[in-house]
């Protein structure tokens, strides 16, 4: 009788019983790739104020905003924070949360931030895990009417700036005005100008 080494019958064992596994596996109807974790399958996405609520594209800038929810459970709880990036201390921050519909949507109202790089981290009351993200940015236009610099334009006359007029100048200027009254008045009560 021919004497086959361990070694090879450990290795071919292994293989059947790999085969008959995945085989079991397959016909007893269990699928061999796992199901979605409930709350881990869903989505939240940065829209700006005018993208539709059912769009599902991402706007990675926006000025006005809001977030909206996709492909949730069914009245699943969504927990959201927004934080400046790279983190600031004391930096904008803003928290909320939100339901997800029956048909597994949702959305905020509009988020009220100020100009700068974020980041979203979103976690629902059934997640495992430490939650998702994305980082977007806040770009608004700025509507500060631009304060002037420098001298007015020719011919404008005046201060430019507040800033430019200090007690120093103004004493030196009301000095000056009374040195020069003075100074007219002595000179138009002598007869043509006669010292």
């Amino acid at each position: 009788m021919p004497v086959v080494p361990l070694a090879r019958r450990a290795g071919a064992r292994t293989a059947v019983l790999a085969a008959l596994t995945l085989a079991g596996t397959t016909l007893s109807g269990v699928s061999a790739v796992a199901a979605p974790i409930p709350g881990d399958n869903g989505d939240v996405k940065i829209h700006a104020s005018t993208t539709a609520a059912v769009n599902q594209r991402n706007d990675p800038k926006v000025c006005d905003f809001y977030l909206a929810a996709f492909n949730f459970d069914a009245g699943e709880q969504i927990n959201w924070t927004i934080q400046t990036q790279p983190e600031v201390p004391g930096g904008a921050t803003r928290t909320g949360s939100f339901v997800a519909d029956p048909t597994g949507m949702g959305r905020t109202e509009a988020v009220d931030l100020p100009n700068g790089q974020y980041k979203l981290t979103w976690l629902t009351d059934q997640a495992h895990g430490a939650g998702k993200f994305k980082v977007f940015k806040v770009d608004c236009p700025t509507s500060k009417p631009a304060t002037p610099v420098g001298g007015p334009p020719a011919g404008g006359g005046g201060i430019a700036r507040s800033e430019a007029f200090t007690p120093v100048t103004g004493a030196a200027a009301v000095g000056l005005a009374a040195v020069a009254g003075t100074v007219w008045f002595r000179l138009r009560r002598r007869p043509h100008g006669a010292a």
